[in-house]
């Protein structure tokens, strides 16, 4: 079946750039990120003394001819990685007026990194939020399971208020082992309880990534002319002459932004403010290529 937000082209060319975690994972088979645990790997961490029980075959004797005292070499254990899609489906993300819908900018890049992340060898799995956690795809490491998140993203429709506070706290209680749980959201919501949602994913250890989509209309507000305004989460509608509001209008939605990503920041969490206007390759290529380790910090 063929997907209109998945594009073949830009799979293989973002394929080249592995998805990366920002700190250790903990994982049940052999993977390509770090654990926090130590393991045997061919990547040196560091020595420990000699404990009675030890593998005497990781003694460093080279160590022990300098020192006269027993040590044993420790890796970094690879493991493998679990990210999570969030996608918030309420109502305000099937707005559209310069860009494509933010819904349709979440698919595109949900889509895309679940594609990666199964392709190297991780996991990926899907909740969409609206009202509530409405639906929950566990990640998997089967290229078949892609098929599930495919279609899924497809067929979801944005509708109702927004749930995504509920819902973040329900996905950091549900899942246990740490993984990269990636948001995708235009945010319209109380940025004390965002922050607290935030908090509680952090404690749980996740890697947390948020991408703010917002459509360039939403920020700039250039209308010309009187327009009726309409809430795409609970339909009540306002007329309003642009040109009387516009200068108040941009101070609070930049007010706003300038304290989401303070909070993200808070938390540890890496923000991204993407407007549906950009390239989704740009964005992901940015985002992947940031995360990689720089040389040395491995």
């Amino acid at each position: 079946m063929n997907y209109s937000f998945l594009d073949p082209a830009v799979l293989g060319r973002l394929g080249a750039i592995p998805l990366e975690s920002r700190q250790p994972m903990l994982g049940n088979v052999a993977g390509r990120h770090r654990s926090p645990n130590r393991g045997s790997s061919v990547e040196f961490a560091e020595y420990r003394k000699y404990v009675q029980g030890d593998d005497t075959r990781r003694l460093d004797w080279k160590a022990y001819a300098r020192s006269d005292r027993y040590y044993i070499k420790e890796f970094e254990a690879d493991t493998n990685l679990l990210a999570h899609m969030i996608v918030d489906t309420s109502g305000s993300m099937e707005f559209a007026d310069k860009g494509i819908s933010k819904i349709e900018f979440a698919r595109q890049i949900a889509s895309t990194l679940s594609y990666l992340a199964v392709h190297q060898g991780d996991a990926a799995g899907l909740s969409c939020i609206s009202k509530k956690l409405d639906l929950e795809i566990p990640p998997r490491r089967r290229a078949s399971h892609l098929q599930g998140i495919f279609k899924t993203l497809s067929e979801v429709t944005p509708k109702g208020d927004t749930g995504l506070i509920e819902g973040l706290h329900s996905i950091a209680e549900k899942v246990q082992r740490r993984g990269l749980i990636i948001i995708l959201s235009d945010l319209f919501c109380d940025p004390d309880a965002f922050s607290d949602a935030l908090q509680h994913l952090r404690y749980r250890k996740h890697d947390v990534v948020v991408f703010h989509l917002m459509d360039p209309q939403e920020i700039d507000f250039d209308f010309e002319r009187p327009h009726r305004f309409v809430d795409f989460e609970d339909g009540s509608p306002i007329v309003a002459e642009p040109a009387l509001i516009a200068d108040e209008y941009r101070q609070i939605v930049q007010d706003f932004l300038i304290d989401i990503k303070r909070r993200c920041h808070d938390a540890n969490a890496d923000y991204r403010l993407v407007r549906t206007t950009e390239s989704y390759e740009s964005v992901l290529s940015t985002f992947l290529l940031d995360r990689l380790p720089k040389k040395g910090s491995r």
